[in-house]
């Protein structure tokens, strides 16, 4: 087996950050799975290993449901990050079943097919308006001016976050988000325990506010959920609305910009886009396979597997591969080809299993909504600048698009 050395695959790297994908094919001809010693995880980069694994129970998001950190072979936390973890580990998102199954219960009410469908006319709505100011001023930052305030603005709408406090989510959903990255530093874990602390301090006091004035909102459905029987710890209730706005916006904001530049960079593919507005919904799940927002996700050994002949012990962390995935030559046809009309796409950049992410339609509207306006308001769109990337692997995106009306 190839030790770490030998391979491109270097999550620091800004060369690899900027293309992984070469890094992967050379993942997927040494293996199944590969032990990476850097993070101390077990890489897995083909696609139907890492769709089996999202559905393997033997895997966890967490093992704290049925191990202390000593029984694992795990050093807990640091105490000073534990404004973070507190955060984290009361959402859905880092929870198995029972309490995950509970909660995701109770969340979906607000996720199911009719109330996304009815979100939609609001959802285009904002995204024709966001465009109209991006082409009135002759061009700016497709990040910061479109693909950000729109999912934002949507799940901000649907916890009931008053307009005037919006602006201060998304720098603390980035600040949390640092935290999900391989190794990261102090500096990280810094602004993220800070940002932790402030917005569940906030959810708190708004979570009161909506005690003593109920609205139409989540907030208030998961308060009356809990008053009538079904049970929401106040923390559980903070972890949700958190979650709910970080993988809310954060794979919608970088799949736009990711996209995007992917455009840019085949004139041949956008010209046919812009020819036929009917591509847009396959052309979003290719863009989302293309350069996917999520690129590593995360799973604890629970039970020892096997995995083509090597034994993966209890208290191992699986790393599964997402961007190597959704490459991989076995399940996609010339999967380094971006093609729009790709209709056999089973990606998973939403992820598969219990935690398949449950504002995936709402993503999906509210990716289509603003390439709609954009292709509609827009036709001309072209590159300003090269855009800057984000030095992150996990969460993949760009720090902004520079565009302009030519």
């Amino acid at each position: 087996m190839a030790a770490p050395s030998d391979l491109a695959f270097d999550p620091w790297d800004p060369a690899f950050l900027a293309d992984p994908y070469p890094a992967y094919a050379e993942l997927r001809a040494l293996g199944r799975v590969l032990h990476y010693e850097p993070t101390d995880q077990w890489l897995v980069p083909h696609h139907p290993d890492v769709s089996a694994l999202l559905r393997d129970r033997r895997l966890g998001r967490t093992y704290q449901h049925r191990f202390t950190h000593e029984d694992f072979g795990r050093t807990a936390p640091p105490p000073e990050h534990e404004p973070f973890h507190t955060l984290n580990d009361h959402g859905m998102l880092d929870l198995e079943p029972p309490d995950h199954t509970r909660i995701r219960r109770l969340v979906s009410k607000a996720f199911t097919p009719r109330t996304v469908e009815r979100l939609a006319p609001y959802v285009r709505r904002l995204a024709g308006d966001l465009v109209s100011r991006l082409v009135e001023a002759g061009g700016g930052d497709l990040l910061k001016d479109v693909a950000e305030p729109l999912p934002v603005a949507v799940i901000a709408e649907m916890l009931g976050v008053p307009e005037a406090d919006r602006a201060l989510l998304r720098p603390w959903s980035a600040d949390i988000c640092g935290m999900y990255e391989l190794n990261p530093s102090q500096e990280t874990a810094h602004q993220a325990v800070r940002a932790s602390a402030e917005f569940s301090d906030y959810l708190r006091e708004l979570i009161a506010t909506r005690r003593k004035e109920p609205g139409e909102d989540l907030i208030s459905g998961l308060i009356a959920a809990h008053d009538e029987g079904d049970r929401l710890t106040e923390q559980e209730m903070i972890s949700t609305c958190v979650l709910l706005l970080n993988a809310g916006h954060e794979a919608t904001v970088n799949a736009t910009v990711n996209g995007w530049w992917a455009l840019f960079r085949h004139p041949d593919q956008l010209a046919a886009l812009r020819a036929d507005h009917s591509l847009v919904p396959s052309a979003v799940e290719e863009l989302m396979r293309y350069d996917t927002p999520l690129q590593l996700f995360e799973r604890w050994v629970l039970d020892e597997i096997e995995i083509d002949g090597t034994t993966i012990p209890r208290g191992a962390e699986i790393a599964m591969l997402f961007g190597s995935a959704n490459h991989d030559p076995a399940v996609f046809d010339a999967p380094e080809k971006l093609d729009l009309t790709r209709r056999d796409n089973p990606h998973i950049s939403f992820s598969a299993g219990i935690h398949y992410c449950i504002g995936a339609p709402l993503a999906r509207i509210e990716l289509a909504a603003s390439m709609a306006a954009l292709l509609e308001q827009a036709p001309t769109l072209r590159l300003a600048a090269g855009p800057r990337r984000k030095p992150n692997f996990v969460i993949r995106g760009l720090e902004g698009l520079s565009v302009e009306i030519g």
